[in-house]
């Protein structure tokens, strides 16, 4: 299958060497020519492990063996052998994404990355090291860096913005074992990780290195495409409940930042699955919200630290994928990205902004609403879901209540609650009535000491690998201003 740039439709590679560079020579995303014709009803009678190489095996053709390398990525590394079970909880289904080794929603596709790269390696006859470098907005660091621990000839260095992630995140990070890792916290926030990384692919294009430079963030389609199954797994389990029938289109609201997590849904909708509405939930730092109500992006704004770090994003990198998908004009798309990088705004055409809108529908949760969801949905459901979730169960609400759209809802839940536990364990507590300084202000102690509160107070079960962590020495303390990360890469 021929790839390309969403900025350039006259350079290809196949789909292994788009999996093995990540970012596109001119900063592009990788993108398939066209979509290919896929069995989506043969997809849904599958497993989990069965739909995932059903759908990597048709956007990724050219590596083999796709059954066995989804075995080797999820076997005996998940709670259940249902990978990412639903949960009804009123009115709506939860689909947890958080059983996986760390407890993030990356763990599906990061467990699946290092199968396709090294597959990708062997098909391509490399012989260099690859050298993943990746940015960090929480979640994503440590699901890549338990992915690529210890795997031949790849090496991984991930970023993260100093003070930008919860305390859990960073113990996550730091304390990560293995021989080819490198943790380093970058002076700045994510977006200046993220663009600290893609200037190092920049300076390093055409350069003689000892390694191949690749990325583990959802810039890389082989990061990308993995995701998009556990939207028929959703499917299939409302087919299984009764709550559908074959065909019945579904809405799912996604809590996102980078629009990676969201677009999976947009390309599940194009291989076939009835995917009705998604609506893309932002917390205060509502970028995507404003682009998605006026056709106007614009990141020159103040990035609000909020108690849902992983979505404190102001530059969501796969926007610039659906904006291929819905205008097949790479001219457009480079224009706009140009624009970005030199004014920090665009705006889409109204034909554009009509046909993105018929997918999708944005709305924001500030952290005063998402904690008071947090607690109210504890309170008369029984369900505790983390502080990103949150978002996405308020703007879920603020969409039924809007629109009066009663097709069925899933919720994606992209965390454990015990990743957060300050923040959860402030709104499980807090009365009703709370003021915002009150909600707001999060527990005395430290975050371990509000995880085990929070389990006394719930009984939610403490995942074993956060469990755990307390007990780790730190390995990874490196702190750097953001204009030195190419040095610190080429030093490692």
């Amino acid at each position: 299958m021929r790839y390309h740039s969403t900025r350039n439709d006259s350079v290809f590679v196949d789909s292994a060497q788009a999996v093995l560079e990540g970012l596109a020579p001119d900063g592009g995303l990788y993108m398939p020519e066209a979509i290919p014709a896929f069995d989506w009803q043969k997809c849904l009678a599958g497993t989990p492990m069965e739909m995932s190489a059903m759908i990597l095996s048709a956007l990724l053709p050219e590596i083999p063996d796709m059954e066995d390398l989804v075995r080797k990525a999820y076997t005996g590394k998940f709670q259940t052998e249902a990978l990412t079970p639903t949960v009804p909880v009123g009115d709506f289904t939860v689909l947890e994404l958080f059983r996986g080794p760390t407890s993030a929603f990356k763990d599906v596709a990061l467990c699946m990355l290092p199968q396709l790269l090294t597959a990708a390696r062997a098909v391509k006859g490399m012989d260099r090291e690859v050298m993943i470098l990746t940015a960090t907005s929480g979640d994503t660091g440590k699901a890549a860096l338990e992915g690529f621990r210890d795997v031949p000839g790849v090496r991984i260095t991930v970023f993260y913005p100093h003070g930008g992630v919860s305390q859990v995140q960073r113990a996550q990070m730091v304390t990560q074992e293995g021989s080819n890792v490198a943790v380093c916290a970058v002076e700045g926030n994510f977006d200046d990780a993220q663009t600290g990384v893609k200037n190092i692919f920049a300076a390093c294009q055409g350069k003689d290195l000892p390694f191949a430079l690749s990325s583990a963030n959802s810039i890389n389609i082989g990061r990308l495409a993995p995701q998009i199954m556990y939207y028929f797994k959703a499917y299939r389990d409302l087919l299984d409940a009764g709550k559908i029938t074959l065909g019945d289109q579904v809405n799912f609201s996604v809590p996102t930042g980078n629009f990676g997590d969201i677009l999976a849904g947009y390309l599940a909708k194009l291989l076939g699955l009835p995917v009705g509405k998604l609506i893309c939930a932002s917390n205060s730092n509502n970028v995507l919200t404003e682009f998605l109500d006026t056709g106007r992006y614009n990141r020159i704004r103040l990035l609000h630290k909020t108690k849902s770090p992983s979505m404190d994003i102001l530059v969501s990198s796969n926007l610039e994928r659906l904006l291929y998908l819905l205008s097949g004009d790479c001219g457009l798309v480079a224009e706009l990205m140009e624009k970005l990088k030199t004014d920090g705004r665009y705006h889409v055409p109204e034909y554009l902004m009509a046909r993105i809108r018929n997918h999708f529908w944005g709305g924001a949760c500030g952290d005063y609403k998402g904690l008071q969801t947090i607690g109210r949905v504890w309170r008369e459901r029984g369900y505790l879901m983390d502080t990103h979730t949150a978002s996405g169960w308020a703007v879920a609400e603020d969409y039924v209540n809007q629109t009066g759209d009663k097709r069925p809802m899933v919720v994606l839940s992209t965390a454990s609650p015990y990743k957060f536990p300050g923040a959860v364990l402030s709104a499980v507590t807090a009365p009703t009535d709370a003021l915002p300084a009150d909600l707001l202000k999060e527990p005395a102690g430290e975050g371990f000491d509000h995880m085990d509160a929070l389990h006394a107070l719930t009984g939610v079960p403490v995942p074993p690998n956060l469990a755990n962590l307390r007990q780790k020495p730190e390995r990874h303390t490196n702190v750097i201003p953001k204009d030195e990360m190419l040095e610190y890469v080429l030093k490692l």
